[in-house]
């Protein structure tokens, strides 16, 4: 039998859905105690006032459960469940804040040497203490010895397997997952083998008792499980063999590049296969054999564990962004991957390069789109493959031209350019707030916005670089992108002006310039342009 086309297969962390912060100890403890117990605290407080802002289009994305009935039992019980399993990870979340506090109060440039004998014991063994060029105290954190230790919980890792038939879902960084008549919850940790199996069921047929076994999915949940495959196998893949390349847009951040026998994915993000108005490709439109999947920042959107995981027997060599080595908001993405079971991670730092036989993968700084704070996990990616000259730019944000200048005097110029230009953004602590030890102000919040390109800074990059081809995408409009993003633009809204000018002006320059929204193909069978550099 054959898995489903249309079988969700969504990892979860303590029922929420898994994302990147909630792999590393440090981060998912924060998460836990500044995320997750407050939003169940005021769901339980306050079902009504959640069940109201989850239908109002104005407060899409905010800290508001979604259910089609009241849960508030349910969600009590996930709570106290949480606080009860997860003692360690809330006491090390609390000593976090603890020695942030220490460090502000007593260290004043002075010998650090005094202060570990003051560090709140969860921590005792696992920070460095440190001042910056300026005298300002900060911690770095061993990460490699937190995942060897009792703070990386692999129990509170599983999976939920149910059938989806539309776009429709719950914004699931709010909202947690409770069991369900229709859906199969099994406790796996995510780099269990069994997971590799079950996902090539896809492609190619295996047992269904085989894997329920594998899995030990309960008895009284068999009948539910063996609905979720067929003996129907998938359509087979048209793999792109002709001369030149072919790239194909799967949505949001989403190209697949495949020339000369090889491929790239970056940002793996797909849709399931279900019947819909909006044309796409799925999981069925990748080939059996993915060369590279390239990630550009630490960004939920752009590093989805659904999909990566579903990927994880099919992928060779996931390239990542280096990290700054241990600041709480800057996990490694390479640890954070092998500690979920893929072999073959490698980092890339701004301006090194991976040579192979198709061509050259060079990464490239990644400016703003993270509220200011000092991350460097975060690429753009400079792609020379059979001859033709990509620069994939993501949410990058044109905030100084003069590094670009640098970049377009090493590399040249560009063929073909994709860029984000969701040019408003939330506010820094959206995503970063419960990293944050002490609160903000809303200004200064509000200041530091997690944005990408404007008209302008757009503009500037295209000119710099020569651009003969100009895709906007990263705008997270597809619908089966909504349980991730929870954003919906009209006419008026901001990035849609900005984006609209660009195109506008590209095409009256003779430059090709495009919006991207669900699907997209372009085969280049030869040398389309000669480019310098």
């Amino acid at each position: 039998m054959y898995l489903k086309r249309n079988i969700v297969v969504e990892p979860l962390v303590d029922r929420w859905h898994a994302w990147s912060h909630l792999i590393p100890p440090a981060t998912y403890a924060r998460n836990i105690t500044e995320r997750h117990l407050k939003i169940m605290d005021s769901y339980i407080g306050a079902p009504e006032v959640h069940a109201a802002a989850a239908r109002n289009p104005k407060l899409l994305g905010g800290p508001f459960m979604d259910y089609s009935r009241r849960e508030t039992a349910r969600v009590d019980r996930l709570r106290g469940v949480t606080r009860n399993i997860r003692t360690g990870l809330i006491a090390l979340s609390h000593a976090l804040a603890e020695l942030d506090t220490l460090l502000q109060r007593e260290a004043r440039g002075f010998s650090l040497t005094d202060l570990y004998q003051h560090v709140p014991d969860p921590l005792r063994g696992y920070v460095e203490l440190i001042y910056d060029l300026n005298n300002h105290p900060s911690f770095r954190i061993v990460e490699p010895l937190m995942y060897r230790s009792e703070y990386y919980q692999r129990s509170a890792q599983s999976l939920m397997l149910s059938i989806i038939n539309g776009d429709d879902r719950p914004f699931v960084l709010s909202t947690p997952r409770l069991d369900e008549q229709t859906a199969v919850h099994i406790q796996v940790p995510f780099e269990a083998p069994t997971i590799d199996r079950l996902c090539a069921m896809k492609q190619k047929s295996d047992s269904v008792d085989d894997i329920a076994s594998a899995l030990e999915i309960e008895v009284d949940l068999r009948q539910v499980f063996q609905r979720f495959f067929t003996s129907e196998p998938p359509p087979p893949y048209a793999a792109y063999s002709g001369p030149g390349l072919r790239w194909r847009y799967f949505g949001h951040a989403c190209v697949l590049v495949e020339g000369k026998g090889r491929s790239i994915l970056f940002d793996p993000v797909l849709s399931y296969t279900y019947e819909t108005s909006i044309s796409r490709y799925t999981y069925d439109d990748l080939p059996p054999k993915i060369d590279y999947a390239v990630i550009t920042h630490n960004h939920q959107d752009h590093v989805l564990f659904e999909t990566l995981l579903q990927l994880r027997s099919r992928i060779g060599t996931v390239v990542v962004p280096a990290n700054n080595g241990g600041r709480l908001e800057d996990p490694s993405l390479r640890l954070i991957l092998q500690n979920c079971g893929f072999r073959s991670v490698v980092e890339l730092r701004e301006m090194q390069e991976i040579t192979d036989d198709g061509g050259v993968i060079t990464g490239i700084p990644f400016l703003g789109e993270h509220g200011d704070l000092n991350i460097a996990s975060k690429l753009a990616y400079f792609v020379r493959w059979n001859g033709h000259r990509f620069l994939f730019a993501a949410d990058s944000t044109n905030l100084e031209p003069r590094m670009y200048r640098h970049i377009h005097n090493w590399i040249g110029d560009v063929d073909v350019l994709f860029l984000g230009m969701e040019c408003d953004g939330a506010p820094m602590s959206w995503l970063y707030g419960p990293l944050l030890t002490k609160p903000m102000e809303r200004a200064m919040d509000h200041s530091r916005r997690l944005a990408g390109s404007n008209y302008q800074q757009a503009l500037r990059l295209v000119e710099e670089f020569g651009c003969k081809e100009v895709y906007v995408y990263a705008m997270g409009q597809e619908p089966w992108l909504k349980y991730m993003m929870n954003l919906k633009y009209t006419a008026e809204s901001n990035p849609i002006i900005q984006s609209n000018r660009l195109i506008e002006t590209c095409r009256d320059r003779g430059i090709i310039a495009e919006r991207l929204f669900g699907e997209k193909e372009i085969c280049v069978p030869s040398i389309r342009y000669a480019s310098s550099g």
